[in-house]
């Protein structure tokens, strides 16, 4: 049998709605690649990050074994300038776009489903829209105090009193505002009401990345320079991953079908919390079409521990998308955050949500089944470590050597086709 182990893989890394940007994840890459190789006996060799335009930028990995080397081109889809933009609105618009995001939440009854999918998720909006409600309340509560003071107090005229009251609320929102966002309510209700308008189809800022990227993502496919070709999406990164995706088959309905495989990885992905709106039919025919995708492959990573995913969760039958015998997608591959840390560093974890969210693409302080460096990096297919990690983590010795033998030897890229036909 002809190997199809990797020496050559191309990323496309989609991240969730985080205003660190470019250079932020080229830190945190460089970061967990020194703590990968703690605990991987592996060389591990990263190139300088390159701005290439607006939407892209990239840098590029080599890791290698006793007996493997594999170089990784790594691409980063910006959305740096959609994301700061919305951030920098005026504190008001955001506000007011926030109110109508969750009055909308429950007029629509996209909230009581999202009860059903996951209660942890749902009581993490709830979260934010209720302290989005109190930093509101607090700020109206001020000015309404200010204009009693003047009118009651002072006797002054109401007209006095309603601009100073208007003043005072005015100043505790703006004051207010650096604890939101270290509380992360400024970032949550700035993503959730765009992330409504592009799954329904509508204007959104995010439409140019997703459409450069699938316009990248074929000129990639089409360039054949790659054994293997991985769009991967973080979080909210894996909804637009998948919306940019589906936008490339409609540029080239036969990406996949010959080449490099084409891989679709999302990792713990809020998708279902947008899907499951009865007005996002934009992101339910995007599933549906990667749902029957015969030529390209479709992992989603899912963690029980992680509270902002979906846990054994049916990324198509639950959000509604029915497509009986004709599905082909996606592979379900159930992670272990316990298994990657040491049980002290996972205890300091457990409450802290945003990081434990971020391990799907955090190295580890142990060898685990899950890695993200070496999904990036290794030899091994990614569609190999979703079907079959535990088996694909003990073909590497102790000395991070690669070991071929039946068990281990993927199948061949003609081999897969056939199965694919």
């Amino acid at each position: 049998m002809e190997s199809a182990l990797i020496r050559r893989r191309h990323i496309i890394y989609v991240a969730g709605h985080d205003p660190q940007g470019t250079e932020g994840y080229y830190g945190l890459f460089q970061a967990g690649c020194k703590r990968f190789r703690n605990a991987w006996p592996i060389e591990a060799q990263i190139g300088p990050l390159m701005i290439d335009s607006t939407d892209l930028a990239h840098w590029d990995i080599a890791l290698s074994g006793p007996n493997w080397q594999v170089s990784t081109r790594y691409d980063f889809l910006r959305q740096d300038a959609a994301i700061r933009s919305i951030m920098a609105q005026p504190l008001p618009w955001l506000l007011g776009r926030a109110l109508r995001w969750a009055a909308d939440e429950l007029a629509s009854g996209t909230l009581f489903r999202i009860f059903g999918a996951s209660v942890r998720f749902a009581l993490v909006l709830v979260y934010f829209q209720v302290l989005t409600l109190v930093w509101i309340g607090l700020a109206g509560a001020a000015g309404w105090l200010a204009t009693l003071a003047i009118t009651q107090v002072f006797d002054w005229h109401l007209g006095i009193g309603l601009v100073i009251g208007i003043a005072n609320a005015a100043a505790v929102l703006a004051g207010l505002r650096p604890l939101a966002e270290r509380a992360f309510v400024v970032l949550v209700i700035g993503h959730w009401p765009y992330t409504r308008e592009l799954v329904r189809g509508d204007k959104s800022p995010f439409d140019r990345p997703i459409d450069a990227g699938a316009h990248h993502l074929v000129a990639v496919t089409r360039a054949n320079a790659s054994d293997e070709i991985v769009v991967i999406g973080h979080s909210a990164g894996g909804m637009t991953a998948l919306l940019m995706v589906a936008r490339a088959l409609e540029l080239d309905p036969d990406l996949g079908r010959r080449g490099a495989r084409v891989v679709l990885m999302t990792l713990g992905s809020i998708t279902p919390a947008a899907a499951l709106h009865p007005a996002a039919t934009k992101l339910r025919d995007a599933v549906r079409r990667l749902a029957v995708e015969p030529f390209l492959i479709w992992v989603d990573c899912q963690s029980r521990r992680d509270i902002l995913n979906f846990w054994d969760f049916d990324p198509i039958e639950d959000v509604g998308v029915k497509v009986g015998n004709e599905r082909r997608n996606p592979v379900v591959w159930q992670v272990r955050f316990r298994d990657m840390v040491t049980p002290e560093f996972y205890r300091r974890l457990r409450w802290r949500f945003f990081r434990l969210h971020f391990q799907f693409i955090m190295a580890g302080d142990l060898r685990a089944p899950y890695d993200y460096f070496m999904l990036v990096g290794s030899p091994v297919p990614v569609v190999d470590w979703g079907k079959r990690s535990r088996e694909m983590f003990d073909c590497f010795a102790p000395d991070g050597s690669y070991r071929a033998d039946t068990t281990c030897d993927p199948p061949s890229n003609a081999a897969r086709t056939a199965q694919a036909v």
